[in-house]
């Protein structure tokens, strides 16, 4: 029987100004944002006292920030670097213009902006995605560019697979 594994998509199938549309979408819980919250210390009784929250311009809690990026990218990696990644360089312009709340519901698509091959590291690319999560009214949430150095198919044969 022929096994096929689910993986992302090698530097050299990604194709520039692709919009690729990533699916589940994940409700944000209550559950989720106090865990995250205290899990990483960070305090904020935007996200964690309704009292104080609801006395605030935004009128509740909001879902932690870094919660709803981290999701936004975990969203993409089925899609686009699952096994085909060889780690992420960077983050830039992280975006938040509107609010998350408990309850909503993310939805997550990226676009490539920009391929090169790696000049140092042969069998191998540097992929720029612009990541765009939404609501489920469609309002854009979140943005943020990421940088990942990423195998070729080629590259990634000549590395194994690690299985």
């Amino acid at each position: 029987m022929k096994r096929i594994e689910q993986r992302g998509l090698y530097f050299d199938e990604l194709q520039e100004d692709a919009l690729y549309v990533h699916s589940p979408g994940r409700t944000m819980t209550e559950t989720d944002n106090v865990l995250f919250t205290t899990m990483t210390m960070n305090t904020q009784a935007l996200h964690l006292d309704e009292v104080f929250a609801s006395a605030q311009p935004l009128g509740g809690r909001v879902m932690n920030s870094m919660f709803t990026l981290a999701t936004m990218v975990g969203q993409s990696v089925p899609q686009l670097t699952q096994g085909t990644i060889v780690g992420q360089l960077g983050l830039s312009e992280i975006n938040f213009p509107h609010p998350l709340y408990p309850g909503d519901t993310l939805y997550t698509e990226s676009k490539v902006i920009s391929l090169r091959e790696s000049k140092s590291k042969p069998g191998m690319g540097i992929a720029t995605f612009e990541h765009t999560g939404k609501n489920q009214d469609g309002v854009v949430v979140a943005t943020a560019r990421r940088t990942c150095l990423m195998f070729t198919r080629q590259g990634h044969s000549a590395a194994g697979s690690g299985q």
